[in-house]
């Protein structure tokens, strides 16, 4: 059910924001809707997701009204910050949202369009779990307005889905594909490399396969165990193997070098686009620091400097919003240290990387010697970007931890 939520400062009951905050009209907004239920829960998930079991005092069935009372409270907070912007992305995350019938997504859609508009060309996507997905269900969200539809592909290989306890069919990624086509939506599958048991030659299997499927993005993204989670128990009680890193990193060049020669391009450390214009705005949003509404149990938000984020169960959330309160536990507004660091972080991961005059201090004296490394792209760095090499982004964490001394 997801990780412990921050600490923070109480949020009034009607989500009001501190006094001084200001949303500039220029700053995209976008606008994430979780939907936290899943069939079963995958041994590697620690996102803030439940299934039937676990519902304890609410219902799937009145979910998306539930969310829309959020909503109409969002468009109350924000008006009384700056003018309301029209969402230049909008996207349905979870869980796993194709659970709920596509009116329900398209009603909170259109909830979201009532409220603060949907720019023109906005990029639109549902996550779908390919088992969910049929030529009715892709139509019937094209015709809400969805654009984008991104299939958790994790695998092609069934035992490495079995490792994953992913229970879907890994051919319905194939009808999943064709289906989204069909209604002509753009398509994004997403990849997980590193579970207990799967090989060099497996991962190899999968790549080839997503390839094959033609997609316009594809995320691909390494194993990491989170506390808590029951393969996290599974390798503490020695039952399966823990990732190598030394695996992780030649499975990691494997599908950088794949994609690139199918015409791929990485835009993020963990994701590749067929073009520019087929890269996830809404993510990049995220990496860029823009603002956005996190609508639903435990998701986070950044609207004008501040952070905030709800609580997490399903019924908590709806009882705040039935007694006309905000749902946000707490926030906080992040100093100039943090903020600092925390764009390091971000932009450092993205293909335009980050400015060095943005990198303080003995950071910025840190950049020759890991152009020296090779962990950072020299040329670059002298027109006043930093941008990781492959080995760079291999090596990440370390190349933050540098440039934030």
């Amino acid at each position: 059910m997801g990780s412990a939520l921050p600490l923070g400062e109480p949020v009034p009951a009607d989500g009001s924001f501190p006094a001084a905050t200001t949303a500039d009209p220029a700053t995209p907004f976008g606008v994430y809707l979780h939907v936290p239920f899943c069939r079963v829960r995958c041994g590697y998930c620690d996102f803030n997701t439940y299934t039937s079991d676990e519902l304890r005092g609410a219902r799937q069935d009145q979910y998306a009204d539930t969310l829309l009372g959020e909503v109409e409270l969002a468009r109350g907070v924000l008006a009384g910050i700056g003018p309301l912007r029209p969402a230049a992305t909008v996207f349905f995350g979870g869980g796993t949202p194709t659970l709920l019938p596509p009116g329900d997504l398209g009603r909170m859609l259109q909830g979201v369009r009532d409220a603060f508009g949907i720019a023109d060309g906005a990029e639109v996507t549902v996550e779908a779990n390919p088992d969910t997905v049929t030529d009715a269900v892709a139509a019937e969200l094209a015709a809400s307005g969805v654009t984008r539809l991104s299939i958790g592909m994790q695998s092609a290989v069934p035992h490495v889905l079995a490792a994953l306890d992913r229970t879907h069919d890994p051919a319905n990624v194939r009808t999943a594909v064709a289906a989204a086509r069909g209604a002509g939506l753009d398509v994004s599958v997403d990849l997980i490399y590193g579970a207990p048991g799967e090989s060099l030659e497996d991962w190899r299997t999968s790549v080839r396969t997503a390839v094959e499927l033609a997609p316009d993005h594809v995320s691909a993204y390494a194993l990491i165990i989170e506390d808590g989670t029951k393969l996290a128990r599974q390798i503490r009680r020695g039952e399966v193997p823990a990732p190598d890193d030394d695996l992780q990193a030649d499975m990691y060049e494997l599908v950088d070098d794949a994609l690139a020669e199918a015409g791929f391009e990485w835009y993020e450390v963990s994701n590749w686009a067929r073009s520019e214009a087929q890269r996830s705005r809404h993510n990049l949003a995220y990496w860029q620091g823009t603002d956005w509404w996190g609508f639903g149990p435990g998701a986070h938000s950044h609207i004008g400097g501040v952070r905030f984020w709800n609580v997490k169960h399903p019924a908590a959330y709806a009882q705040r919003l039935a007694l006309g309160q905000s749902p946000a536990a707490a926030r906080e507004v992040p100093d100039v240290e943090a903020r600092t660091l925390e764009n390091v972080l971000l932009r450092t991961r993205i293909r335009e990387g980050l400015p060095v005059s943005e990198v303080l201090g003995e950071g910025r004296r840190a950049v020759a010697a890991l152009i020296a490394d090779g962990l950072i792209d020299g040329p670059s760095a002298v027109h006043g970007r930093i941008v990781l090499t492959r080995r760079g982004r291999l090596l990440a964490d370390a190349v933050v931890r540098a440039l934030t001394e």
